[in-house]
């Protein structure tokens, strides 16, 4: 199956909200459809701190990358965080995900991104082994902490 992607925009607004609200579903996160539209519509409309892409058909997608910006002295430039990845369970273990993580850091990188970071809970090795399939690693003596306002 081809991880065809697609830079979202907004008008693919509710396919997207359908994706992000099955995903947080699954993944226990609690948010309102206000809250989730809030944080999309930026990244929709192009403001340069993120950006979402679709997997597979954009009339039908059937997943979605969230990729959001930042700098760093240590990488020496811009960095980037993969902020959520979804791929829907009837699609899954087709190779979507691990072509999505393999494609679009090298274009990224080819753009100017230096790093690019992720977060993945400690018990999922399922994840955890794509994401090191991906070129993911550990960073020995680093773990990310969290600051919420």
């Amino acid at each position: 199956m081809s991880a065809a992607l697609t830079l979202a925009t907004t008008e693919h607004l509710e396919k997207l909200m359908a994706l992000v609200t099955a995903f947080h579903e699954e993944a226990g996160i609690t948010q309102t459809d206000e809250a989730r539209r809030a944080g999309l519509i930026p990244l929709l409309e192009g403001i340069p701190h993120g950006v979402v892409y679709l997997m597979g058909p954009a009339r039908a997608p059937i997943g979605y990358i969230v990729i959001t910006f930042g700098w760093s002295l240590e990488f020496g430039g811009l960095d980037g965080f993969v902020d959520e990845l979804y791929v829907r369970p009837g699609v899954r273990k087709r190779g979507v995900a691990s072509e999505t993580l393999l494609s679009l850091p090298r274009a990224l990188a080819g753009a100017g991104l230096k790093a690019l970071h992720l977060e993945v809970a400690r018990d999922n090795e399922v994840a955890q082994r794509l994401y090191a399939r991906a070129g993911f690693a550990l960073r020995d003596g680093y773990q990310l902490m969290t600051r919420r306002f």
